[in-house]
C-alpha cells in the first residue's frame, strides 16, 4: 500500500528534479507533487512524496526529517487527511485554578502605567467661579419690537402683547 508523506520547510527555489533525487535515495518514489503558487508559479515550500512501501516511508521520516536541504532543516511526516485535526504535538500542563487570579488574565503580571494621567479638569473648575459675570436682569417691562416704545399699548394687552385679564390689578403681587 503506497503512503503519502509532507515535506514542509523547502526553500523557494527548489525544482522538482532536486526534490526527486534527494528523496530517490532513500527509496524508489511512486509520487511527487511540488505546490505551486497559482498566480506566480513558484514553489510554496512544501510537497507531498509517496513511496510505495511502508518501510520506505518509515525510512524516510526517520532519516530525513530534520535534516538540512538547501540549508533549511526539512519536516518530513505522514500525510494527513485535509479535514483530519492536527494530532497533539506534547501534553498541556494543567492550569491550576486560583481563586486570585482573575478569570481570562493569564498573561501575566500587572505592569506599571507608562505615565500618569493629569488630574481631571472637572475638579478644577469646580473650585473657581464662574467664567464670565453673570448678569442681573433690568428691572421693567421688556418690548420686543420698535413700536412698543411710544408706550400706548392695546387696551386687554399686557406688556409682552398677552392678553391681560380684567382683574389683573387685583392679583397683581408686584
Amino acid at each position: 500500500m503506497a503512503v503519502r508523506l509532507f515535506v514542509g520547510n523547502l526553500p523557494y527555489d527548489v525544482t522538482e528534479a532536486e526534490l526527486r533525487a534527494h528523496f530517490a535515495a532513500v527509496g524508489p518514489l511512486a509520487y511527487l507533487s511540488l505546490a505551486t503558487d497559482r498566480d506566480t508559479g513558484k514553489p510554496r515550500g512544501f510537497a507531498f512524496v509517496e513511496f510505495s512501501s511502508q518501510t520506505d516511508a518509515e525510512d524516510a521520516i526517520r532519516r530525513l526529517n530534520n535534516q538540512a536541504f538547501k540549508g533549511r532543516p526539512l519536516a518530513v511526516n505522514e500525510a494527513r487527511a485535509r479535514d483530519a485535526p492536527a494530532p497533539p504535538s506534547a501534553p498541556r500542563l494543567p492550569v491550576a485554578a486560583d481563586p486570585s487570579t482573575d478569570a481570562g488574565r493569564d498573561f501575566g503580571p500587572d505592569a506599571a502605567p507608562r505615565r500618569r494621567r493629569p488630574p481631571a479638569k472637572r475638579a478644577a473648575h469646580a473650585e473657581r467661579g464662574p467664567k464670565r459675570p453673570i448678569y442681573k436682569r433690568a428691572p421693567g417691562p421688556v418690548r420686543f419690537s420698535a413700536g412698543d416704545e411710544d408706550g400706548d399699548e392695546e387696551e386687554g394687552r399686557g406688556a409682552h402683547g398677552a392678553r391681560q385679564r380684567a382683574d389683573a390689578d387685583e392679583h397683581d403681587t408686584a
